[in-house]
């Protein structure tokens, strides 16, 4: 049965989207190996890293809601979130970012995760940015394609890095040039 169109609006992730936002990546910590996250969280254990994305600057939090439900229940209609957080801590690396894109289960597929990462890119325009870095645990080819299309071009893949669900998980990295 097709699904109905939905309207999506894309905004800056606020307090009010902790518990949505903790539960959707609470799915993929339960259910899959493309977080390397064992045992899922609670809201108050996520609220720290809520707070390290502010609504401006390089370190992002943008989330995709549909409209239906904007302004009105902010815990409701969550259909998924992108980042853009710091690649490693110290300081010469300030320039990089580390992207991920999360979308609601039902929201797969549906082009959430290509409008997520257009606004956060628009966003990352005006910030001191020079390139961004993602990691996909593999397989995973539709992550690959949304990045090839943002313009990331791999770069190396570390096997067998990550072990989750009794096995090991090997993880590529791609990188985008975003300023000259």
């Amino acid at each position: 049965m097709p699904q109905e169109p939905t309207e999506v609006q894309v905004r800056a992730g606020t307090e009010a989207d902790l518990e949505p936002l903790t539960e959707l990546y609470n799915h993929y910590v339960r259910e899959t190996a493309i977080t390397f996250d064992t045992t899922a969280f609670t809201p108050e254990q996520r609220r720290p890293w809520l707070h390290s994305h502010p609504e401006d600057g390089a370190h992002r939090l943008l989330v995709a809601q549909d409209v239906r439900f904007a302004g009105r229940a902010p815990d409701r209609g969550i259909l998924g979130y992108a980042t853009s957080s710091p690649f490693r801590p110290k300081p010469a690396y300030s320039t990089s970012v580390e992207v991920s894109v999360y979308c609601a289960p039902e929201a797969a597929g549906r082009g959430i995760g290509t409008l997520l990462y257009k606004a956060l890119f628009e966003a990352l325009e005006s910030e001191d940015v020079h390139c961004a870095y993602a990691g996909i645990a593999l397989p995973n080819e539709p992550s690959a394609r949304l990045h090839a299309r943002f313009g990331f071009r791999h770069v190396g893949t570390y096997e067998e890095v990550g072990r989750k669900f009794g096995r090991y998980w090997d993880v590529a990295w791609y990188e985008k040039r975003l300023s000259a």
